[in-house]
């Protein structure tokens, strides 16, 4: 496997595609990268913004460049030193408009359970009179037919049902019947798209109609999706992938190990979450994860503990209640399990109450009951998956997993449902329970509830957690992150070092980062929040003061609600740059966000009036000259922390174990929000502009040209020396301080420990510098390097080994990169 020296991750879509990409290969190889990270090239539904709505998998996007385009950038870089990565999408393709589109679906809508491609979708053929549910319409069907909405069309090459911009096949021998019983006899039900979260069957992306699920774990499917993609890795054109989701996949592991085998061992990452100290399974045939379990370190080593009370007061204050996180995540998992994935657990819960009635033993457990038990344990289910694959002994981290799980839910029990609950846990775990040997078709039926309880598993957390509870619970925003815990408040040197340490052992290849096209809030946004927790008790005051102040820009109903201006307040500090956002980046912010938050409105039930007040409170909140004035006072004063926070972790992600990817943007100052705020164009010219005055010797100019400056120079560290970081023979160790306000490391061959660590680079962070300042700054505090001497690649000086003092050290910059001279 050819590791990855550093990735750098470019968003391609119509307007910025493979000759743009190309453009930028000597900008990237003077940054330093190795590999150009591209979202999802195979072509997409026309106009796709992000690529995962892959509608042809035999065909690159033709919006971006198409293959001829693809080649000519593959052999572009290639001259430049740099490789391709690829963001594979393995779970679901799109259902676009026209269905047409999407040639595989437009069949099985056409041909039923008889297409070729019938075994691509994870349809369920009993529901809705063996039709598969297209919930397409702006009314209930028979408003819309007695409307005349839908119409038969002969005038093509075949015939097709048209309702406004949509079409559908015909099926053969049905079209000379009267409208309704041509309707009833298709293998597909037009319905209102209200009726999706009801009675929707076929598998889908979370919650999104319009992404259908792949049934990847099939031989032919898996050869089918794959093609092209495995081609341009075997003509070495590609040299990497990212793996979207595969906890929707049916089997990831196998899926991996196809994967594996496929490619001979490419270097492979998983879009993996995983939760609190959860690990990734040691047999997955991969390097590692994308990097949110690094992510949430990385930022929560910036977040001072001691601002937790305070900020929990104001939060309970400008909130109404006391409410925590827990019991937000609990009442918006219930919100998304009653609402948006209603479908999903009545399937699960047909699927039990099938397998009991099929067993004399298991027969008595009632509908009811089994419903509420997979509630109560998908509520209670921690994290996105129980590893558990059918017919074999499931691992005992999850039977911890699953059966920890049952104890939260049992206390959400009544008594008589506890059996019941026993039950489904047996079962979701595969273990063999009843009085007789199933037979084949209830085998069958076992194995697929094991793997639908762990696909649901996911969009309950993903929905309920992260496009839920992340947008309602507002203590401190930095935290609210893909992957993140706004329940844990900051990260120790300890716990950042016991994880580092980890990945060095178990994951050495795996992906670190800092922002993504997932992110809710970029790097440099969350930097600057989580300086508010060493700021808490001021800014309480501030926020108390700004709410007051602009109280007169509510609406007469009293619109905003005070969670939602704190959300605002935060939003506007966050993104502060020289000034606050524009008001329609703000606006389009808040839609979404409040959208999420499903408390005032929603997606499926918006509350215009809502939205209206919303945005034109924010609207007269950036309009008001007075308020802006006393919000950049405090932008300013956060400007010191808040660099600190902004060159630490970069520079701490760059360098620590893993392959660092750099979001576009990302190597300079990044302040954007949630997609689509974060694909906006990003200012190459000036980047390179920057880059060539930091590299002629002028000194940064400011915080972004610092951050270029320590982006880069780590970077090519890790070019010039890739065995310090990435291969065998590079090593992770902590390096003594005498203060918990510095964050240091070795890299590369590492002997030693203590005072005694000998290594090739050393990393040296701040962390919490008004802490550090209230404590007297660092004094005589000291770093202690292996003797020898060492060049600070950052200020391009050299220092003594042994004892050095801090003071001296980070007097230019708050972090240090050191590289030991021969």
């Amino acid at each position: 496997m050819k590791v990855p020296v550093s990735t750098y991750r470019v968003q391609v879509r119509p307007g910025f595609g493979f000759a743009e990409i190309t453009d930028l290969a000597d900008y990237l190889a003077e940054l330093g990268i190795s590999h150009v990270y591209l979202s999802p090239v195979l072509h997409p539904a026309p106009g796709s913004e992000h690529g995962y709505d892959v509608v042809d998998h035999d065909r690159i996007n033709t919006e971006i460049g198409g293959r001829e385009g693809f080649d000519r950038m593959a052999a572009a870089l290639g001259a430049r030193g740099l490789s391709v990565v690829v963001d594979v999408v393995p779970n679901h393709m799109a259902v676009p408009t026209p269905v047409r589109l999407n040639h595989a679906l437009w069949s099985v809508l056409r041909d039923g359970p008889d297409s070729p491609y019938a075994r691509w979708f994870d349809v369920d053929w009993s529901a809705a009179n063996h039709a598969v549910l297209m919930p397409v319409l702006a009314d209930r069907i028979g408003a819309v037919v007695a409307a005349g909405g839908i119409r038969l069309d002969r005038d093509g090459t075949e015939p097709v049902l048209r309702y406004g911009n949509h079409e559908f096949p015909v099926r053969a021998g049905t079209e000379n019947a009267p409208l309704p019983e041509l309707l009833d006899r298709q293998w597909y039900r037009l319905a209102w798209w209200r009726v999706a979260d009801d009675e929707l069957n076929y598998r889908r992306f979370f919650d999104i109609d319009t992404l259908a699920g792949l049934r990847v774990e099939d031989p032919e499917v898996f050869d089918a999706t794959h093609r092209l993609l495995l081609g341009l890795v075997a003509q070495g054109s590609v040299t990497g992938l990212r793996i979207d989701h595969p906890d929707g996949l049916a089997d990831p592991r196998g899926y991996l190990d196809r994967l594996a085998a496929a490619t001979g061992g490419t270097w492979v990452v998983v879009e993996k979450i995983l939760e609190a100290e959860e690990q990734l399974p040691q047999d997955w045939a991969c390097a590692g994860t994308t990097g949110y379990d690094s992510l949430r370190r990385l930022t929560g080593l910036f977040v001072d503990p001691a601002g937790a009370a305070p900020l929990g007061s104001l939060l309970a204050e400008v909130g109404g209640g006391v409410e925590g996180f827990a019991e937000i995540v609990d009442a918006a998992k219930r919100n998304v399990i009653k609402s948006a994935l209603y479908t999903e657990v009545h399937r699960l819960t047909e699927l039990v109450v099938r397998i009991c009635r099929a067993d004399l033993a298991l027969r008595d457990h009632t509908r009811r009951q089994l419903r509420d038990c997979l509630v109560e344990l998908l509520v209670a289910f921690d994290r996105y998956r129980a590893y558990v694959v059918p017919d074999e002994p499931a691992p005992p981290e999850s039977v911890r997993t699953v059966e920890a799980a049952a104890e939260r839910a049992r206390e959400r029990l009544p008594a008589e449902a506890h059996d019941s609950l026993a039950l489904v846990v047996d079962l979701v775990l595969g273990r063999a329970v009843g009085s007789v040997p199933p037979t084949p078709e209830q085998a069958a039926d076992r194995r697929r509830l094991v793997v639908r309880f762990q696909q649901t598993c996911g969009p309950v957390m993903a929905k309920g957690v992260e496009d839920t509870a992340f947008y309602r619970y507002h203590r401190l925003l930095a935290l609210n992150e893909v992957g993140g815990d706004p329940a844990h408040f900051g990260v120790t040197p300890e716990g950042f070092h016991a994880h580092a340490t980890n990945l060095s052992r178990s994951w050495p290849a795996t992906m670190t980062t800092l922002s993504t096209h997932d992110t809710k809030r970029s790097e440099d946004v969350r930097a600057r929040l989580a300086a508010l927790g060493e700021l808490a008790s001021e800014w309480a005051d501030a926020v108390r003061g700004w709410t007051e102040a602009a109280a007169r820009h509510r609406s007469g109903d009293g619109r905003p609600d005070p969670p939602t201006a704190y959300l605002i307040w935060q939003t506007i500090v966050g993104v502060w740059d020289g000034g606050p956002l524009p008001p329609e980046r703000l606006r389009e912010f808040l839609a979404k966000a409040a959208r999420e938050a499903k408390v005032h409105t929603s997606w499926t039930d918006p509350d215009l009036d809502y939205d209206a007040a919303v945005a034109s409170y924010a609207s007269a909140v950036l309009a008001d000259a007075e308020l802006m004035d006393s919000l950049g006072q405090w932008c300013r004063r956060l400007e010191g922390p808040a660099r600190v926070a902004v060159l630490g972790q970069k520079l701490l992600q760059l360098t620590m174990p893993g392959v660092p990817d750099v979001y576009q943007g990302c190597e300079s100052v990044c302040l954007t929000l949630v997609d689509p705020d974060n694909r906006r164009d990003i200012d190459t010219a000036g980047l390179r502009r920057r880059l060539a005055q930091l590299d002629s010797g002028t000194g940064p100019a400011d915080l972004a040209e610092e951050k270029l400056l320590v982006t880069s120079r780590a970077l090519r560290l890790r070019r010039d020396h890739p065995d310090w970081f990435t291969g065998a023979g590079s090593g992770y160790a902590p390096v003594a301080t005498t203060t918990g306000n510095a964050v240091a490391f070795a890299r590369g061959p590492v002997t030693g420990s203590g005072e005694a660590t000998r290594a090739r680079a050393v990393t040296v962070v701040t962390r919490l510098p008004l802490a550090l300042q209230r404590h007297g700054g660092w004094g005589e505090h000291i770093l202690t390097l292996a003797d020898g001497t060492w060049r600070d690649v950052l200020t391009d000086r050299q220092v003594p080994g042994g004892n050095l003092r801090l003071a001296d050290l980070l007097d230019r910059l708050p972090v240090a990169l050191l590289e030991a001279v021969d």
